[in-house]
């Protein structure tokens, strides 16, 4: 089966909140494979799976990596593929330093870097999901359907706080 998306994370400890990426991504119906691969740890293993990665039929890469999160440029630097990294907030500076190590990538080595944490990492499942969308209607339909059901909530929420406020 292929892979549309490949998640990357420096740790395992990263899988909480990178699950989140894997969630989203189930929901539009998007295959994905998330494993650890650290740039610093297993340099080898790292391009190793961006190497194979292509004839997997991997299109995207989401990456996740805390404090010197330099996981995403080391993706970044051998693909054309597009990349968004996720900074992790696994440090004593609580994200800040990986969302800057992240989105400081040098000129022609792109990534496309979302929020710190969990909210982030569902935001580069949808973002993810927006890119392969460009070549695919029925992703395109099944955003279309994500997103209006993001707007279904938001006017659940203020049905329901105008009716507890008619009621006090």
């Amino acid at each position: 089966m292929a892979i549309s998306v490949l998640i990357l994370m420096g740790s395992d400890s990263d899988a909480p909140v990178m699950q989140a990426a894997v969630d989203v991504l189930t929901e539009l119906g998007i295959s994905s494979e998330m494993t650890v691969a650290s740039a610093h740890r297993s340099p080898e293993r790292v391009m190793r799976l961006v190497r194979e990665a292509p004839g997997r039929g991997v299109k995207v890469y989401i990456v996740g990596a805390g404090a010197a999160a330099h996981l995403a440029g080391v993706v970044a630097a051998h693909t054309t593929a597009p990349v968004i990294g996720v900074p992790i907030d696994s440090s004593a500076l609580k994200g800040m330093d990986a969302l800057l190590s992240t989105v400081q990538m040098p000129p022609g080595v792109p990534v496309a870097t979302v929020s710190i944490g969990k909210p982030g990492a569902t935001n580069a499942g949808v973002l993810a999901a927006q890119i392969l969308a460009l070549s695919d209607k029925g992703i395109a339909e099944q955003l279309q359907r994500y997103k209006q059901g993001l707007a279904e909530k938001v006017e659940k929420a203020a049905a329901k706080l105008a009716s507890a406020a008619t009621q006090a």
